[in-house]
């Protein structure tokens, strides 16, 4: 991946606003396989997201690391439910990884989800969250971790 395909990736979008809740998810693999973290499967994330607000999902700010995701989704329960929406993202990543040549089964069936009740718990958990890769030890500045980033600048809304 060039810089400027890294840019472009972490280039920020619309801010959107939402009423519905945003979403805290992890995901884990299948045996814990160290298989996310590619560039197909990063694609594939990509991709999905970018799809999303056509289906009432916003991605925000997420993670790939090789044995999991870490993912803020804000949704429009009206279009579609948080079970629903992980159907979907995971048989799209799982396209990514059929790229790779790694067969099935990928994903845990389970997933770990919070409500988000405050913008600052956005803030906090996103902060947490996107040192993953520092402590994991692949990379020493969050910055360089290829697999991560935000599609969709997520605001909390209260009323």
């Amino acid at each position: 991946m060039t810089a400027d395909d890294r840019k472009q990736r972490l280039h920020r979008r619309d801010r959107i606003f939402l009423r519905t809740a945003i979403y805290f998810v992890t995901t884990r693999t299948n045996n814990r396989s160290a298989i996310l973290a590619t560039k197909s499967v990063h694609q594939a994330f990509i991709r999905f997201a970018e799809k999303g607000p056509g289906h009432g999902a916003w991605i925000g700010a997420y993670v790939l690391m090789p044995d999991h995701l870490h993912v803020f989704v804000g949704l429009n329960d009206q279009k579609i439910d948080l079970p629903g929406w992980m159907k979907s993202l995971k048989n799209a990543l799982s396209k990514g990884l059929h790229f790779d040549g790694i067969s099935s089964p990928h994903w845990q069936k389970d997933f770990f989800d919070h409500v988000l009740r405050s913008e600052e718990s956005y803030e906090e958990k996103w902060h947490y969250v996107r040192e993953n890769p520092v402590r994991a030890g692949p990379v020493k500045r969050w910055h360089d971790w290829p697999f991560g980033g935000e599609i969709f600048d997520l605001e909390y809304y209260s009323e």
